[in-house]
């Protein structure tokens, strides 16, 4: 069935409560299904975010440092919400770009929409404070790893998280995500292999 990978992990992330069909059906009408093909950007720096469910693929979140190099900031594998938080719930033009590492499925709404939603669908009020606290703590465990982490602590937390990632993501990227040279990454993935 159409948007069934969105039904599903509504209904999977709308704590204790028990959801009835008709309610789900609401909340996915108010969401469009989109497709994008590697490399594509999902968001654009300068642009406002939507609000996307990534139902198939891997994303990619990159700024820019002061140097205009490339810097990654976060990594999204399928069954995730992706947005930039601050675009999308203040309306200012987003800081980072996402961008597709391989094609990628999912369904996309609207500041409007999703705030009619959680106007009106109490179910949906609670899948909303989930995402938002799911997405903070993620977004505060990188900056505190960054600081009281070593390199190779990070990485081994990465692979944990993500073993897949080295199959979709560049080494450059991984690298800059991790805070260290694409040397260091070969040397630290070098050194763990042999433990």
């Amino acid at each position: 069935m159409e948007k069934e990978s969105l039904l599903n992990f509504l209904k999977k992330n709308i704590p204790n409560i028990s959801v009835d069909r008709e309610a789900l059906l609401k909340i996915a009408d108010q969401f469009e299904e989109r497709s994008f093909e590697k490399n594509d950007h999902l968001l654009k720096s300068g642009k406002i975010s939507d609000y996307f469910f990534l139902s198939e693929g891997f994303l990619r979140v990159y700024t820019y440092d002061t140097d205009g190099n490339e810097v990654t900031t976060y990594f999204y594998p399928q069954g995730r919400i992706v947005f930039d938080a601050s675009s999308f719930f203040l309306h200012n033009p987003s800081t980072e770009n996402i961008q597709a590492l391989t094609k990628c499925i999912g369904y996309f709404t609207t500041f409007e929409k999703l705030n009619t939603l959680f106007h009106t669908v109490p179910e949906f009020r609670e899948f909303g404070r989930q995402m938002i606290v799911t997405e903070f703590v993620a977004y505060k465990q990188r900056t505190l790893a960054m600081i009281n982490l070593s390199a190779e602590e990070r990485y081994l937390q990465l692979m944990k998280a993500n073993r897949d990632i080295f199959q979709y993501a560049q080494l450059k990227h991984i690298a800059s995500y991790l805070g260290v040279s694409e040397r260091t990454l070969n040397r630290i993935r070098l050194n763990s292999t042999k433990k």
